[in-house]
């Protein structure tokens, strides 16, 4: 399929270019010291990651301790209960650990085994990535060091605690606004003191090149997976596919496998409490090109060009900027970005749990709240979201903030 004069049957082939570059988003924005770093990486991936033995060791993984392939789940009632729409979600909530952050977690710290390196670290804001890398530390013997912003861990005990019974060290984060920027400054810096000794497995599809390319690949499973079992299940295509983006690794994951169909897709961002700047953490929306972290993409920006500080309900989607492959489709118009506000996701929250007995991740909330928002201006088809994880994290936030509503009608 070409859209907008790209060869889509040769994307994933032509980007990112040879300089980590999605069109004009991406690249190695760092110190001449950590580009040597990222030199290394990028040479082990090439060679180690793309031997035979990498990848038989890594589907063994994924089918014996992941539990994959995840399935996908017809959401019957709920789509009953909005009219003629068959809404369907792909179940990254019942991959091991709880959300999709595994898919690459268990990639990157499989890599910094062969690479001979003694020590993983990364920064979480929803708790997932950090969990998932401390499951991956532990089934590897690799030590682990998680950056977490002092907001996120009052809002996300249970996967701090989780982090800690698993061997991680938590490393607290007070600077700033104490949530997953900030966690993602002291991380780097970080990284920059241990770089020889250790990798820094970025959680998102972020960062200087390699790493928005290498945690888009290994985050591909989901979106080969879906477009295989839909087929199945259904005999055709969805016709729409949807999924939420903060920094958008579950979304580059999902979308890898029907960017080259006749299908809509959708990305959704956090509208938090409004599109005012400092209400939101929506990029792609109200954004504009920047470098930050060391790549260039869309970000929000403050008066003095540097990166705003964001809001959402969300911890997994409070970030300023967005992958460059998300800009680069954004641009591209092949991907549509919407957004969902914080209300508008705990109502989905609510209604996937009372109607289909599954508790989602807020940060999948956002998508599952679109997919309803479009299934009532439908009057047929077939909607599949990508349930990106699970709402273990949430429920004492959730119920401690909103309450627990009494009528499920009141939820759509």
């Amino acid at each position: 399929m070409i859209f907008n004069g790209i060869d889509f049957d040769t994307y994933f082939k032509n980007y990112p270019d040879a300089n980590g570059y999605f069109g004009k988003y991406g690249g190695v924005y760092i110190s001449d010291e950590l580009k040597a770093a990222m030199a290394e990486i990028t040479e082990a991936y090439f060679t180690i990651c793309k031997s035979r033995k990498f990848i038989a060791e890594l589907r063994r993984i994924r089918k014996e301790f992941q539990g994959r392939p995840t399935p996908i789940s017809h959401l019957e009632r709920l789509s009953g209960a909005i009219g003629n729409v068959q809404l369907y979600c792909k179940r990254e909530d019942l991959n091991h650990s709880g959300a999709h952050k595994l898919n690459h977690c268990m990639g990157e710290a499989l890599l910094a085994k062969y690479m001979g390196k003694k020590k993983i670290i990364a920064e979480t804001g929803a708790g997932q990535h950090g969990v998932a890398l401390a499951t991956a530390a532990a089934y590897f013997g690799l030590e682990c060091d998680i950056y977490m912003g002092s907001v996120d861990i009052k809002k996300q005990a249970p996967n701090v605690a989780r982090m800690k019974i698993l061997g991680a060290n938590v490393v607290e984060v007070t600077d700033g606004l104490q949530t997953l920027k900030e966690a993602v400054d002291a991380a780097f810096a970080a990284y920059a003191r241990e770089y020889k000794d250790c990798i820094y497995c970025i959680g998102s599809v972020l960062g200087p090149h390699p790493f928005p390319m290498m945690v888009r690949d290994f985050q591909s499973i989901v979106g080969i997976e879906a477009r295989e079992q839909f087929l199945d299940m259904t005999g055709e295509l969805p016709d729409i596919i949807t999924a939420c983006v903060g920094g958008g690794s579950n979304s580059a994951g999902f979308f890898y496998g029907f960017l080259n169909d006749p299908v809509k897709i959708y990305g959704v961002e956090p509208l938090g409490r409004g599109p005012k700047l400092g209400d939101h953490a929506a990029s792609l929306t109200y954004g504009t090109e920047g470098v930050m972290h060391g790549f260039n993409s869309i970000m929000l920006k403050d008066e003095n060009g540097e990166p705003a500080p964001v809001y959402s309900v969300a911890s997994g989607l409070d970030y300023p900027s967005s992958g460059p492959e998300h800009a680069f489709l954004h641009d591209l118009g092949r991907v549509t970005y919407d957004t969902v506000s914080d209300e508008e996701a705990i109502r989905a929250f609510f209604a996937l749990s009372r109607y289909e007995g599954i508790i989602p991740a807020v940060e999948s909330s956002h998508a599952v709240a679109h997919a309803i928002r479009l299934a009532k201006q439908m009057k047929t088809g077939s909607i599949l979201i990508n349930l990106s994880g699970r709402g273990d994290k949430d429920m004492d936030y959730v119920i401690e903030k909103y309450g627990i509503p009494a009528k499920d009608a009141d939820l759509l």
